[in-house]
């Protein structure tokens, strides 16, 4: 999940896990990864709960910036390619999930 509208940056683990529950409305518990945005479109946070503790992960592009939704309050869902795509610095607008069908059994 994606919080569109961007956060400060100085927010930790116990910020961001409120910021979810009470801004989001959704449970930081439960392996969901939320990803958030520094008002910098080149930075982004990853936060979620891996059943042991909160994982929270930075990453900062060096040359160029990440594609973000429009700016606004709310969150947006992405698959896991569009995520994959995000994260490597890609425009994930351009990616599509191929819906994989099992084979027909063998005779």
């Amino acid at each position: 999940m994606v919080a569109t509208k961007p956060i400060d940056f100085r927010k930790g683990h116990d910020s961001l896990a409120a910021m979810v529950k009470n801004e989001l409305r959704k449970d930081p518990f439960t392996g969901t990864v939320f990803v958030f945005r520094a008002k910098k479109a080149d930075r982004l946070k990853l936060l979620y709960w891996d059943g042991t503790g909160l994982v929270m992960a930075y990453k900062r592009l060096e040359e160029h910036s990440f594609t973000w939704p429009a700016v606004k309050d709310g969150v947006m869902m992405l698959n896991h390619a569009q995520f994959e795509a995000l994260f490597a610095g890609l425009d994930w607008r351009r990616v599509r999930a191929v819906a994989a069908k099992a084979p027909k059994a063998v005779e």
